[in-house]
């Protein structure tokens, strides 16, 4: 931010202390134009209570003039044409490089429509490769201005993407933004259960379907959000937190049992406002007001009131203090709220302080064997004491590993009281039998320990309460054995499904890995094609075309969710692990300007 911006930031909250209007007289006179002599007696007064020189005082009173000018005569044509005005700031590249524009358009002209004259402007091919954001939504390019909310005179944001090597401007980004919500659709929309919903003790959540699914959706885009952040693609990750902010109210059975009591939605409302501020934009200044607001208000839930929790639990969390208050520290100086802005940038300053780590300690960590990032964490935990930090890490470490046992148990919880057919497959592979794991995990609703612990020990008696055992049928074990499965699988398939082939062919597609899959998915598409060559007659074709689109689809859900583990990987960390220089700078920025 510029001393330019400051100075504005001080005279406009004077003129409105003052109620002065600079488009009424005396400074503007209707027919004539800006009274200069007025302008000049008003910054002489502003320069001595404010300390700003008479040149810059002058130059923030006629451009703010200029501004109103501009609105008023916006106000008239809208009022007599329908022709709306929009000053658009557009982000054009990461560093923040922006220019403001005016564009006109009709408010019941659809969202497209302002895309395109925003494209246009910016001299790009097209705008379906651009998203503007209004209030914190993304403006729908199918849908009217007016049904948007959109208002004359209204600020909005564009966002557009950096452009790296000869790709056109916004395309990148548009793709990028085009193969996420892809891959979170083909993950939520499959019956898999790649992610796994679990509370803060690792109970599933029961919730209505469409709900877990909206669930799933916002806390996924929230995790590739975090990802671009962790990244420093502030523009892609600003989309995705939007994105992800839409499908939250869906969830309202989830809502007031965790939404009011858990992190989710107070980060993604910090997530997005920090992205603002890495952009450098402030057009969405009352959007991010409410989401710092928001955000506090479920942080007090959680950590008290005082959010003193925080400190008790000598929490490496404390990060997310220092950003909270930071940025609503720079949300107040833009306010011009200075007493305010200066009350949150000290308590941003203290956090910080206190989550300095000594480089010495850290060393001796590394030199013990951890990371650099497991030390650092451990170390903001423990105030820097090694002999905690060590017991730290083991401590996190075993409730790591108890977290992961437990989420491999969800991942095979719900199969309609059926048995998981990758459970199954593992202890299969195990050497247990196949008519007593699918016996054990029926009885244990798919629990691995317990299913073991039953295999294990009770072994008889689950062999003395088998249902009468239908051996595999003859002809279908033919056919799948066709179909590329191997006759170990098929048995397997035929008889826990009862020798239902359909059954039996699902069973099989979940059970494969994605390596046995592609294998598979070429053995069918030989078959089809030696077929196709032979011409001769054969009842095969239907079914393998049949699984085979299955099994490509499955594939496809399967290769989506590796995308999507692979980029949000690291992000448990993301905040443990802030190295908090970025908010050293922001917070020395403002400290600066406040004192000016």
């Amino acid at each position: 931010m510029s001393q330019i911006d400051n100075t504005l930031i001080k005279v406009r909250a004077r003129l409105r202390e003052r109620n002065i209007k600079l488009w009424e007289e005396p400074y503007y006179l209707e027919g004539i134009g800006s009274t200069e002599s007025e302008l000049e007696r008003l910054s002489q007064e502003m320069s001595t209570e404010l300390g700003i020189s008479v040149s810059s005082c002058q130059s923030a009173l006629s451009e703010m003039q200029d501004g109103e000018l501009r609105k008023l005569a916006a106000s008239r044509e809208y009022e007599e044409t329908g022709l709306a005005t929009f000053n658009v700031r557009g982000v054009e590249t990461r560093g923040g490089t922006a220019q403001m524009m005016e564009i006109k358009c009709l408010m019941a002209g659809l969202g497209s429509e302002l895309q395109d004259k925003v494209a246009q402007r910016l001299q790009l091919s097209g705008g379906s490769h651009i998203k503007i954001i209004s209030a914190g939504r993304i403006l729908s390019g199918q849908q009217s201005l007016a049904s948007q909310g959109l208002q004359n005179n209204q600020q909005l944001m564009v966002v557009v993407g950096q452009c790296r090597g000869n790709e056109v401007a916004g395309e990148a980004l548009h793709e990028r933004l085009q193969t996420i919500r892809q891959d979170i659709l083909l993950i939520v929309e499959s019956d898999h259960r790649f992610v796994v919903l679990a509370d803060q003790v690792g109970n599933p959540l029961v919730l209505p379907e469409a709900e877990l699914r909206a669930l799933v959706r916002a806390l996924s885009f929230s995790e590739m959000g975090r990802a671009a952040m962790f990244r420093e693609e502030y523009d892609l990750a600003l989309l995705l937190l939007l994105e992800g902010d839409e499908f939250f109210p869906s969830c309202r059975s989830y809502q007031p049992v965790l939404l009011e009591a858990v992190d989710n939605c107070a980060l993604i409302n910090l997530d997005i406002v920090w992205c603002y501020l890495c952009l450098k934009n402030i057009t969405q200044l009352p959007d991010a007001q409410r989401r710092l607001q928001i955000c506090e208000k479920k942080f007090r839930r959680t950590y008290g009131d005082n959010l003193d929790r925080f400190n008790e639990m000598n929490s490496p969390n404390r990060a997310l203090i220092v950003r909270l208050h930071l940025l609503q520290g720079v949300v107040f100086f833009h306010l011009n709220r200075r007493d305010k802005a200066h009350e949150r940038l000290e308590l941003a300053a203290a956090a910080l302080a206190e989550l300095k780590v000594n480089p010495e300690l850290l060393q001796q960590m590394v030199d013990m064997g951890f990371t650099a990032s497991d030390a650092r964490v451990a170390l903001r935990a423990t105030a820097g004491r090694i002999d905690r930090a060590v017991d730290f890490i083991s401590e996190r470490k075993k409730l790591k590993e108890a977290r992961d046992e437990t989420l491999q148990g969800l991942q095979v919880h719900n199969y309609g009281g059926g048995a998981c057919p990758r459970a199954v497959c593992s202890l299969i592979n195990m050497g247990f039998d196949q008519q007593l794991v699918v016996e054990a995990l029926k009885r244990t609703k798919n629990n691995l320990e317990r299913s073991i612990d039953l295999l294990q020990h009770e072994a008889d008696e689950l062999r003395a309460n088998l249902p009468a055992a239908q051996p595999a049928d003859g002809a279908l074990l033919a056919t799948l054995q066709q179909l590329g499965f191997t006759l170990a699988t098929a048995r397997t398939a035929l008889e826990t499904s009862e020798n239902n082939l359909e059954a039996a062919i699902q069973f099989l597609l979940k059970m494969l890995s994605v390596k046995v899959l592609r294998s598979i998915i070429e053995a069918m598409t030989r078959l089809l094609e030696d077929h196709a060559a032979s011409g001769s007659p054969c009842a095969l074709p239907a079914l393998v075309q049949t699984v085979l689109e299955q099994a490509k689809s499955r594939l496809e859900s399967f290769t989506a969710f590796q995308r999507f583990k692979a980029e949000v990987i690291g992000n448990a960390m993301m905040y443990l692990d802030l190295p908090l220089e970025q908010e050293e700078q922001i917070l020395m920025e403002y400290k600066n300007l406040l004192e000016r």
